[in-house]
């Protein structure tokens, strides 16, 4: 009976951890996606962020007064995103930044920085060529879901 009850005990573990579920996150409160694509999916424990520019959600135009705007607006765009799907900052474990100018590295170190205190998430940096709507910058997350 053991063996039994254990070989179930798996099969329906497992049935679950490869079980099929994609929520889509939408809010007013970042932009819209400027293609095919969502601004976040929850599936499976975990939510995924599409890259997010430094867009203004009200104006769907570029924060280009400074670099330091279009950054603190991305990361402003990615938490609407999460508190949208129950989520926040916190939740992150993974960032991915692409920057046009990799001499600001430093300057948004310093606004990112502001953003994460403690238990920091993962993070790449990577030197683009080009962005969407000539952006400077461009952040894309990865975070754990609480449901």
């Amino acid at each position: 009976m053991k063996v039994f009850s254990l070989v179930l005990f798996l099969f329906f573990s497992t049935f679950n951890v490869f079980a099929q579920n994609k929520e889509i996150i939408r809010t007013e409160r970042a932009p819209k996606a400027l293609g095919p694509y969502s601004q976040g999916v929850k599936s499976n424990g975990f939510t995924y962020l599409a890259g997010q520019l430094g867009i203004h959600p009200a104006t769907g135009e570029l924060a280009a007064d400074s670099f330091e705007t279009e950054v603190k607006q991305a990361l402003e765009n990615i938490k609407a995103i999460l508190e949208a799907g129950g989520g926040s900052m916190s939740d992150i474990v993974n960032t991915t930044v692409y920057l046009t100018d990799l001499s600001k590295f430093s300057i948004f170190n310093d606004i990112y920085g502001t953003y994460f205190t403690e238990n920091f998430p993962a993070r790449t940096t990577v030197g683009a060529y080009a962005l969407p709507k000539n952006a400077r910058i461009e952040i894309a997350v990865v975070a754990i879901s609480k449901d």
